[in-house]
């Protein structure tokens, strides 16, 4: 069974500095995910840059395929260790997922031990420890099935609380209990359990952030596509080749329009029915046509949408609390591993901006935005325009 590694960061600054001296490098090649993690000593413009350098020469070497032996030898042997404390200026874990074979190998240096969780459960690993240039360097391998989690941090967020609330600090048998606790309910994607791990590290600072925190999270699960049909196309005539084409994809489907949801219930025999007004009084409820998944207004729930994506949109909660339609489509670009949005050239002359000219509508810029903002989160995003 093939799987969809799902990756996911975030890393929280130290309070009082311009830049994290954490810093994260993914990269996703052919049946292979690497991720690398590296702290810089300290904080600040210094820690960053240690970091940065970190990260670039080991993704570099993981990329040409250089033994992990060698790629470790030559950081260690690149990198000066601070006299004081004997650590290392950057410390660092890598993580290698072979996606063919599903299995995962990840090496450590300095950085807090990994987490996997399997069905709820945190799973324990037998550490093998070698030295390398005086340095130890631990090392776990294992399989990965469906659902399972992997997550790996700095010690900034290890050390969440202590000082200011001792009796609430981290420590790695709170927060693997936290991620059990996290999983207990049904996860979609790493986003998910890794924003939950941060959330609670910036409360147990108290806000303030004695250190640099970051945490990556890796969740195997089945790949998603979405399929988002919004405007109708310009030309009559092939309408119905474009909705045919819509409603035989695989995968989830959205319709954004009031126009586009009528041409597509009629071209099924069926009507859009209006759900019951939500309390957002800033966007129109969301619409229903049986076979699609998610029916919305268009361009004011898509500019929403824009702006839910770019502050990490949320996800649902099942009992739909607080939600609106903007949020419900969010989640579902948020979600999705795959985007294919459908962009109809029919421009609706209420929402045209006189500044652009006729074949550049506000809906298709509004696209564009969005599928810029959903790239940065490595998601795959596909424009057709009709």
């Amino acid at each position: 069974m093939s799987l969809f590694y799902d990756v996911y960061e975030s890393s929280l600054k130290k309070s009082g500095e311009e830049l994290c001296g954490d810093k994260v490098k993914i990269l996703k090649e052919a049946g292979k995910t690497l991720i690398v993690l590296s702290d810089g000593l300290g904080s600040g413009v210094k820690a960053n840059i240690l970091a940065t350098l970190t990260t670039e020469i080991l993704m570099t070497m993981l990329h040409n395929e250089i033994p992990l032996v060698e790629i470790i030898r030559t950081i260690l042997g690149t990198l000066p260790t601070c006299q004081v404390r004997n650590l290392a200026y950057a410390t660092f874990t890598v993580v290698i997922i072979d996606e063919r074979n599903m299995t995962f190998h990840v090496m450590n240096v300095d950085n807090p031990p990994f987490f996997h969780i399997r069905k709820k459960k945190l799973l324990k690993h037998e550490a093998q420890t070698t030295v390398i240039l005086g340095k130890k360097v631990t090392s776990y391998e294992g399989p990965l099935e469906k659902g399972d989690f992997l997550g790996i941090m700095s010690d900034g967020v290890l050390y969440a609380g202590l000082g200011d609330a001792l009796n609430y600090g981290w420590g790695l048998e709170n927060i693997a209990a936290f991620l059990e606790n996290v999983f207990q309910k049904p996860v979609g994607c790493a986003s998910e359990a890794v924003r939950a791990v941060m959330d609670q590290t910036e409360r147990l600072y108290g806000g303030k952030l004695g250190d640099d925190a970051t945490f990556v999270g890796t969740l195997a699960r089945e790949s998603s596509t979405l399929h988002v049909f919004t405007g109708p196309p310009v030309d009559r005539n092939s309408q119905e080749f474009y909705i045919r084409q819509f409603l035989n994809e695989t995968g989830r489907k959205v319709i954004c329009g009031g126009t586009t949801a009528n041409l597509v219930a009629r071209s099924l025999g069926r009507t859009v029915e209006t759900r019951c007004p939500d309390p957002s009084r800033d966007v129109p409820p969301p619409g229903a046509i049986e076979g699609i998944d998610l029916v919305t207004e268009g361009i004011i729930t898509l500019s929403r949408t824009l702006e839910l994506i770019k502050k990490d949109a949320p996800r649902p909660e099942h009992d739909g609390k607080g939600m609106n339609a903007a949020v419900f489509l969010a989640a579902e670009m948020m979600q999705a591993d795959h985007i294919r949005f459908l962009v109809g050239q029919s421009v609706n002359p209420y929402y045209q901006n006189p500044l652009l000219p006729k074949n550049v509508s506000i809906r298709t810029n509004l696209v564009g935005m969005i599928a810029a903002e959903l790239r940065q989160y490595r998601k795959s995003v596909e424009i057709v325009l009709c």
